[in-house]
């Protein structure tokens, strides 16, 4: 295979050089055609397609192109995915070159996967290194959940309001089930599945005499909790490290290392599922790292290969022998192909130096984004580490009631000024590619804040 390593970091950006390139109405005459031609079909799609049903064709680097030649600058990096820009070289000839080679061979070993299993566990800390590979998160997810019934020997499991884990039975038993009176997601949650209430800092449940968070009385609801809503056979506690389909939320830096204390007093697992956040989004190959500390069970994905469907369950060495006993393989997982996508992708992180660019420009966000709360009164918060950010649009910032209407209003604004980004009801979410810099941070923050003062004079706030 043709040695990539030399690659230049910039490879992206003489393509970037005029986007936002916007040359017809928006969506375009082509894309409308596509989209109605699709839709007679296809069912189900996602909230942003519905807003904004635009036809792609075309993607490089921080760059999304339609099929009527409107050029975009990407903020979304296909929901947390792309995360090193798209069609990255190094990763695409990694991928072809297996594809041309070996596409599946079910779980043999393949030198790729040997590769890829030594550099797992050269990047992951402690004793994470006991590993399975799948094709898809919720897959990953559901392994997770059977390894730690293995290596517990213990049934019940709690996660957080708002959390987001996937679309399968145990994954949606982790997750908000509620959706406006269809039982979409099953008339009741699977058994021994039980959630409660995490820190929100910009809504928190309880606060101290000044008023700050209470991380504190979210722990001690938790112990209460253990003994009055359950059995007490609990295997693990479930959580997003950040909440990424909930807006980009952040607890404070004090609460996972309590919540990990918790767990070790009670003997119970601590499961990370880093599939949205996790491989450099927030400037550490997991979110977990900003707060030393280390989980029992990790799940990665989206990011994992770049784009190419790829996910891992990991479990500390000295648990490996449960996932022995839960039959973990699968057909797809660990294929040459997705092998080659994210030995290629963490190599990549490793020679661009894409976690310092991360926290380099993500301090940029920060502070972009808290000068824009100071001057437009719609932003009640801003939240976010890295390339993982969120802004919460309000009625009031008195009353913080959500602003849906809004949030919408700036999300399609946004898109026809170029910007392809994801919306969240009343907080946008940016995920932009982690090779981007700071000029090209700016430039997406600029069209955030031009549609937002258009909204703010729209519904009366100027």
């Amino acid at each position: 295979m043709k040695n990539m390593n030399k690659l230049s970091k910039d490879w992206w950006k003489e393509r970037a050089m005029t986007i936002p390139d916007i040359k017809t109405e928006l969506p375009g005459p082509k894309s409308k055609v596509m989209h109605a031609n699709t839709a007679r079909y296809m069912k189900g799609l996602s909230t942003q397609v519905k807003l904004f049903p635009v036809c792609f064709e075309e993607g490089f680097g921080i760059t999304l192109t339609d099929v009527d030649g409107n050029r975009y600058l990407d903020f979304s990096s296909g929901i947390y995915v792309t995360s090193l820009g798209h069609c990255h070289p190094k990763v695409s000839e990694a991928i072809a070159f297996w594809a041309k080679k070996l596409m599946n061979a079910h779980d043999f070993t393949t030198p790729v996967k040997e590769k890829l299993m030594e550099k797992m566990a050269s990047v992951l800390p402690g004793r994470l290194n006991a590993i399975q590979l799948y094709s898809d998160g919720a897959t990953a997810v559901e392994a997770a959940i059977r390894a730690a019934r293995a290596i517990t020997n213990k049934h019940e499991f709690i996660s957080a309001y708002r959390d987001f884990h996937g679309k399968t039975l145990a994954a949606v038993s982790s997750a908000r089930m509620n959706r406006g009176g269809t039982l979409s997601y099953g008339p009741t949650r699977a058994p021994g599945f039980y959630m409660v209430p995490r820190p929100d800092p910009y809504r928190p449940l309880w606060t101290k005499a000044d008023g700050t968070i209470d991380t504190d009385a979210y722990i001690r609801f938790y112990e209460q909790f253990l003994t009055e809503g359950t059995v007490g056979n609990i295997a693990a506690f479930v959580l997003e490290p950040a909440q990424g389909w909930a807006g980009s939320i952040f607890p404070p830096d004090d609460f996972f290392p309590k919540l990990k204390a918790l767990c070790e007093k009670h003997d119970i697992l601590l499961y990370d599922d880093e599939i949205l956040a996790g491989m450099g989004r927030t400037g550490e190959w997991l979110t977990l790292d900003h707060w030393n500390v280390i989980p029992d069970i990790v799940t990665f994905g989206k990011s994992f290969g770049n784009g190419f469907p790829v996910t891992a369950m990991v479990v500390r060495e000295e648990n490996g022998e449960a996932l022995e006993k839960i039959s973990a393989s699968s057909s797809y997982g660990g294929n040459p192909m997705a092998c080659a996508a994210a030995l290629a992708s963490i190599e990549v992180i490793e020679e661009e130096g894409i976690l310092q660019n991360v926290r380099e420009v993500g301090n940029s966000f920060i502070k972009r984004m808290n000068k824009m709360k100071e001057q437009h009164p719609i932003i009640g918060d801003v939240k976010g580490k890295g390339f993982l950010l969120g802004m919460e649009l309000v009625k009031d910032k008195k009353t913080k009631e959500p602003f849906d209407e809004a949030g919408k209003l700036v999300y399609q604004k946004a898109f026809r000024r170029g910007l392809a980004w994801i919306p969240a009801g009343h907080i946008l979410r940016m995920s932009p590619p982690l090779i981007m810099d700071e000029k090209y941070a700016m430039v997406g923050m600029d069209i955030i804040e031009d549609a937002i003062t258009e909204v703010e004079k729209e519904l009366g706030y100027k």
